[in-house]
């Protein structure tokens, strides 16, 4: 590697990851370099592996062969290395994951307080300029059970984004909503990605994709068959296989 381009190292750095469960092979050789500030969606039918590779990425799922670097930090069994790549690397999962018996507010500052050592008065401070960023301030104080699936996937951003993570990752975050909530929550994500954060999404969400993705990923039965510009996935679609799925959900 040159002098020029030793600094720029990308951000997230995958070379043939793979991964099984008993006999099935779930990904069969993922590469894939991320450059810091880029939007990356990764989509295809299920069971493609797309949850299993985001997972991957910071340690949720463990890969059998291949390497995954984050941030310069080579993902391995070492514990300390693991605990230092989910330090940098936020998750917005499906179902939101919020824990019930804490306020909007104290899922928020949980892990600051934990992890970062924080001051409760840092945390509580910061999470307020979380929850106007999403949008729902006035939730503060409410518990998960009186929120709606919309508000709660926006606390569970804003909790991801109190632990300042260089990387955010997103596993179909608005699968589980109904369809009048997925747009609050993709406009949230949105902004996100205009402000410059690191982002891999895995979502059906075509229009967000078309909106700030830099590049798409179209995965089928674990192995990466296309990736392209937006533009070139929707356009100029070189497989059969990825036109067909398209076909398939952009009609619906």
């Amino acid at each position: 590697m040159s002098e020029q381009t030793a600094s720029s190292e990308p951000i997230i750095v995958c070379r043939d990851v793979q991964k099984w469960y008993g006999h099935f092979q779930a990904l069969k050789g993922i590469s894939m370099d991320v450059e810091k500030g880029e939007v990356i969606v990764i989509f295809g039918p299920s069971g493609s592996g797309k949850s299993t590779f985001i997972r991957a990425l910071n340690r949720l799922e463990e890969h059998q062969k291949g390497k995954i670097i984050i941030d310069g930090i080579e993902l391995t069994n070492d514990m300390r290395n693991i605990e230092k790549i989910r330090m940098e690397t936020g998750m917005v999962f499906q179902q939101f994951n919020l824990f019930p018996h804490l306020t909007a507010m104290q899922n928020i500052t949980l892990a600051p307080v934990q992890v970062r050592k924080w001051s409760k008065q840092k945390a509580e401070e910061v999470a307020m300029q979380l929850l106007e960023r999403v949008g729902i301030p006035e939730q503060a104080q409410k518990y998960p059970g009186h929120l709606s699936g919309g508000q709660q996937q926006r606390v569970a951003i804003a909790r991801a984004l109190a632990m300042q993570p260089k990387i955010m990752l997103f596993d179909e975050p608005t699968s589980a909503l109904d369809p009048e909530m997925i747009k609050e929550v993709l406009d949230v994500m949105i902004e996100l990605a205009q402000s410059g954060m690191t982002m891999l999404v895995v979502t059906h969400e075509m229009g967000f994709a078309r909106a700030v993705a830099d590049r798409m990923y179209f995965f089928d039965e674990g192995l990466i068959v296309e990736s392209g510009s937006p533009d070139e996935i929707f356009h100029h679609p070189r497989e059969d296989r990825t036109k067909l799925f398209l076909s398939q959900i952009l009609t619906h």
